[in-house]
């Protein structure tokens, strides 16, 4: 199958309606075998173009290389991990997506497929993400990944956080609603996107 051609990017956002879910599944290698309906009224691409294409075509050229390398290294771990993610749409406008991922093995333990929920991300969180993600890229472009890397593990070890508890602690600072004890275990099993969006 012909790799769809990337749009040049412009500078107009898709604003995602909060209540609704991007899902979409992929193989271990990161080809989409499906995409919901919101996916497809987002991304603008069509079930029949999107099916069979690497995931990375809705990549924006905004997104620091860095955190999908993390992303990816966390997956094949079969690691969850929530990460802020700026995409691109085929029309060139771009949208902002925190992300939650399932890792489905088979009985011998093999990756037999990804499957990710996306949702809105709060709006503060946005703009608080976005300046490290502009520092990353522009680390990568002048000086490549691996020292992106490594400013990236600094500015985390400054926090003393890792990236998932850094991306946790800007997406609930605004959030003042106090955690149902009866939900607290449910709670730290799924993690920041279920708290975000319950």
């Amino acid at each position: 199958m012909k790799v769809l051609k990337r749009p040049e990017p412009i500078d107009v956002e898709i604003v995602l309606d909060p209540k609704e879910t991007i899902m979409s599944k992929t193989d271990p290698k990161g080809i989409i075998e499906y995409a919901n309906d919101y996916f497809m009224q987002i991304c603008g691409y069509e079930e029949h173009e999107l099916i069979g294409q690497p995931h990375n075509v809705i990549r924006h050229p905004d997104m620091p290389k860095v955190i999908f390398k993390w992303l990816w290294q966390r997956l094949q771990a079969k690691e969850n991990i929530h990460a802020l993610v700026k995409n691109l749409a085929k029309d060139g406008r771009y949208y902002w997506v925190i992300t939650d991922f399932e890792v489905k093995v088979d009985e011998v333990g093999d990756i037999v497929s990804l499957f990710a929920r996306r949702k809105a991300p709060p709006r503060e969180t946005i703009e608080k993400v976005s300046s490290l993600y502009k520092k990353l890229l522009s680390i990568e472009e002048s000086r490549g990944v691996e020292v992106s890397e490594k400013y990236l593990v600094g500015f985390l070890e400054e926090k003393g956080m890792t990236y998932d508890e850094f991306i946790e602690d800007i997406c609930l600072s605004e959030e003042k609603k106090p955690v149902d004890l009866k939900e607290l275990q449910y709670h730290k099993r799924k993690g920041l996107f279920v708290r975000l969006f319950r």
